[in-house]
């Protein structure tokens, strides 16, 4: 804690919030097997942070990131917004619910393995439609493509994060195109 609030100016201390609840999650995550921010953690960082307890409930509620309760050992979080649902999301939704035996946003499976949510724009729209898994993003999924993934991860296994489809960067499908001749010369 004291090496990330020493990032911070005198008097600005506050502003070390969001990456002490990111090392309270990690830490949670690492030691139970859950990664979220119980409440005595709160607690314990507007202390250290000289804020209400109230200001960091507020920081960890409103983001997306943190989570405040427990949640399975992998976090699917579905993209929802318009790009995804166009390309497919409803697909990925499904398969996390099958794959994963997830009840819908929300829930935890029953063996503890996952934990469903749906968020808002994950940023990479032009590889939609996209799952994040923890702090990994899996891009260009369908319904095989996401019980695949899952499937990996009931087996220990991480597959490589990106695109599911070998897709470089955000070239088009086939891969990138360059203009190679001009026509008349």
């Amino acid at each position: 804690m004291d090496k990330i609030v020493a990032r911070y100016p005198a008097g600005k201390q506050a502003s070390a919030v969001i990456p002490l609840l990111y090392v309270a999650q990690k830490q949670m995550g690492r030691q139970t097997g859950s990664a979220w921010v119980p409440r005595v953690a709160m607690d314990v960082i507007g202390a250290r942070l000289g804020m209400p307890p109230i200001r960091v409930y507020e920081v960890a509620t409103f983001y997306f990131m943190f989570n405040t309760r427990p949640i399975g050992r992998f976090h699917l979080q579905v993209c929802g917004t318009t790009p995804c649902m166009l390309r497919g999301s409803d697909d990925v939704l499904r398969a996390c619910k099958d794959a994963g035996h997830v009840k819908g946003y929300g829930h935890t499976s029953p063996d503890g393995l996952f934990t469903l949510t749906e968020v808002e724009c994950l940023g990479a729209c032009v590889n939609a439609p996209v799952l994040q898994v923890d702090d990994d993003y899996y891009e260009d999924l369908d319904y095989d493509r996401t019980v695949a993934l899952i499937e990996a991860l009931k087996r220990g296994e991480r597959p490589q994060p990106g695109s599911t489809i070998g897709r470089q960067t955000s070239a088009p499908e086939g891969g990138p195109l360059t203009l190679l001749d001009v026509a008349g010369e």
